[in-house]
């Protein structure tokens, strides 16, 4: 992972407009909505928010928990401080989380920096580390970016398919090869089962928290709001639907130490 054009990157992409979007709020929704059904098991739990970006998650859930956002880039943490005097924000790395104790948190969120970190030992490094600062029966929730769907978008949709063949940037199944100074890296289950067996966690479940709506966005836009919220319906009935899970753009998989 190359650091400072991450860097670059996210002092320009405003995440917080995405996730207004239709799309996006989908994903927003269905995200809490897990948060808050296993935080109801905790009395005034801790919770670590890695890789925090500029609060979408800590600054909502700060306003009844005990909340601790990492998060790298400084113009985010900038974001996440105007916009919450509640949240607890420090610059930080998921793969060097020292300044803070073992158990720290009964519940962590590590969702951004497995969109970012390249390889498996990065990423394996990452898991660690948020189980480490994990409570013993603490919750981890790790968002990953699937392989399928950045295939069939950036692949077929945008027409990068015959490129990326010839330059050897997909492997002889189709999986995107991923370079090291590659901004995003993306799954699929098998390997995120892999990386759950390597640091011994164990999960609870596995949901996609944007089901196809990545893939049908202008449809979405398009719906009146009864007919939105009978799409809304339908994903979160099917969001633990293994069988819709690998091609969704994000899976959400809970785990516990």
């Amino acid at each position: 992972m190359n650091e400072q054009e991450l860097i670059n990157y996210y002092n320009k992409f405003n995440e917080d407009k995405r996730l207004k979007t239709r799309h996006g709020y989908v994903e927003f929704y269905t995200t809490m909505k897990y948060i808050n059904e296993y935080l109801k098991n905790y009395d005034n739990p801790k919770i670590m928010d890695i890789g925090a970006g500029t609060g979408a998650y800590s600054i909502p859930l700060a306003e009844k928990y005990d909340v601790t956002a990492v998060e790298l880039v400084k113009h985010n943490l900038r974001v996440i401080e105007k916009n919450s005097e509640k949240v607890h924000a420090f610059q930080g790395n998921a793969l060097d989380l020292s300044k803070f104790p073992d158990e720290y948190a009964d519940v962590t969120l590590l969702f951004g920096p497995m969109y970012h970190l390249i390889s498996m030992d990065e990423k394996l490094a990452a898991l660690k580390e948020a189980k480490r600062i994990t409570k013993k029966d603490g919750i981890i929730f790790v968002a990953y970016i699937m392989d399928d769907y950045r295939l069939i978008t950036h692949g077929f949709k945008e027409k990068n398919i015959k490129e990326s063949k010839m330059q050897g940037l997909l492997s002889d199944d189709y999986h995107i090869v991923p370079k090291s100074n590659d901004l995003y890296s993306s799954l699929r289950l098998n390997e995120i089962d892999e990386l759950n067996r390597l640091a011994n966690l164990k999960r609870i479940k596995i949901i996609t928290p944007d089901g196809p709506s990545n893939y049908i966005r202008p449809y979405l836009n398009k719906l009146d709001d009864d007919e939105f919220a009978l799409f809304m319906e339908y994903h979160l009935k099917n969001c633990e639907r293994l069988d819709l899970m690998g091609a969704a753009a994000h899976t959400l998989d809970i785990l516990k130490k």
